[in-house]
C-alpha cells in the first residue's frame, strides 16, 4: 500500500507511544517485519527552541525507514514552519498527535482537545501539507469524550485539506466503519491488537486498510512476524520461548546502552523488561531483582540465572 508518495511493504504499522517507540524498539520491530514505523511525540515547539531532548527524538537510523514522525502543538503556523525546519531529516512522513489524553497535552489545547475544534484541525493539516513536500497524517480518537464522536468529521476535514492517511483509535466497529466509509485516503485502525487474531478481526470487521500496534508490541516484537503469517497463511506461529525473549531482551539493552549510554538506558530498560518477562513463572520476583540492576552485566547475570533455574 501507498500512504501519499511512500510505497510499504505491507499494512501493520508500529504505533507511536511516548517512552517506549525509541530509535532501537523501532529497529527491533523493523526486523520483524513491520512496514511503517512511528517515533515519539515529539513537541513542535521543542523543535522551534532547539530543545535538546527534542533532537534526540528526531534522530533515524536508515535501518527503520520508512518511518513517521509524530508532532504535537496546537499552532498551524508553527506546526507547519517545524515540519519545513525538519524537510531534510531523513524522515518519510509527518504525523500529527489528535489524541493522545494525558492532561498536560489537553491542558495546552493538544492531543485529543484538537478534536474540540475541527476547523483548527483544518487549518493545522493545511500548514503541513503546504509547508513541505512529505505525506501528512494524523491520529486521533473516536472523539474527545463519549458525549463528543466526531472521528468522521475530523477524518472527512484532514481529507479535504491535503492528508494523505487517518489513523483511528476506536473502540467498536461501527466507528471505524464509519470513518472509512466517509473518506478515499488510507484509514489505519488501532487499538486493543493483542494477538494475530485481533490484528486480523480489526482488518476484517472494518474495511479499514491497514492496522497500527501499540501496547500489543511491548516487550514483543514478534507479534510483527506473527501477525503477518497469519494474514498470510491462516496459520499461528508459536509464541516466542523464554530462551528467545531474554535473548531479544538483553539485545535490547545492549542497542540501548550504545544509544543512550549505561546509566539512562539501563533505566529506560526495566519497563521494557518487565514487558518482555510478563507472564514468566515468577515474573514479580525476577522484575523487582531486575529494577535494582544498575549494568549490563548485573541485568544479563540475573537474567542467565533465572534461565538457568526455570529451564
Amino acid at each position: 500500500m501507498k500512504i501519499g508518495n511512500v510505497a510499504l511493504e505491507n499494512n501493520v504499522f508500529l504505533a507511536p507511544m511516548a517512552g517506549v517507540t525509541d530509535l532501537p524498539f523501532r529497529i527491533l520491530c523493523k526486523e520483524m517485519g513491520c512496514s511503517l514505523v512511528y517515533s515519539e511525540m515529539v513537541s513542535a515547539k521543542g523543535i522551534l527552541y532547539d530543545n535538546k531532548n527534542t533532537t534526540e527524538l528526531l534522530e533515524v537510523d536508515a535501518k527503520e525507514r520508512p518511518v513517521a514522525v509524530q508532532l504535537f502543538g496546537s499552532d498551524p503556523e508553527i506546526l507547519g514552519a517545524m515540519a519545513k525546519k525538519i524537510e531534510d531529516y531523513p524522515i518519510d512522513i509527518i504525523d500529527v498527535n489528535m489524541g493522545c489524553p494525558a492532561p498536560k497535552i489537553v491542558k495546552n489545547g493538544e492531543g485529543s482537545c484538537l478534536m474540540k475544534t475541527p476547523e483548527l484541525v483544518g487549518k493545522i493539516v493545511r500548514s503541513l501539507v503546504e509547508s513541505q513536500k512529505k505525506p501528512v497524517t494524523i491520529k486521533f480518537r473516536k472523539g474527545f469524550d463519549e458525549e463528543h464522536i466526531n472521528a468522521v468529521e475530523i477524518a472527512k476535514i484532514a481529507e479535504a485539506n491535503g492528508a494523505s492517511a487517518v489513523a483511528v483509535h476506536g473502540r467498536t466497529r461501527e466507528q471505524y466503519y464509519s470513518g472509512k466509509a466517509a473518506v478515499q485516503i488510507p484509514v489505519i485502525g488501532n487499538g486493543d491488537i493483542f494477538t494475530p487474531q485481533d490484528a486480523k478481526n480489526l482488518l476484517e470487521h472494518t474495511g479499514c486498510d491497514a492496522i497500527m500496534v501499540g501496547r500489543g508490541a511491548q516487550g514483543n516484537p514478534w507479534i510483527f512476524k506473527r501477525i503477518l503469517h497469519y494474514l498470510k497463511t491462516g496459520e499461528l506461529l508459536p509464541e516466542p520461548t523464554a530462551q528467545e525473549r531474554v535473548e531479544k531482551a538483553l539485545r535490547h539493552s545492549q542497542m540501548l546502552i550504545a544509544y543512550k549510554g549505561e546509566y539512562v538506558g539501563i533505566r529506560e530498560m526495566r519497563k521494557h523488561m518487565a514487558w518482555y518477562m510478563k507472564g514468566f513463572p515468577g515474573a514479580a520476583e525476577l522484575r523487582g531483582k531486575l529494577n535494582y540492576a544498575e549494568t549490563m552485566a548485573e541485568m544479563e547475570a540475573l537474567l542467565n540465572e533465572y534461565l538457568k533455574n526455570h529451564q
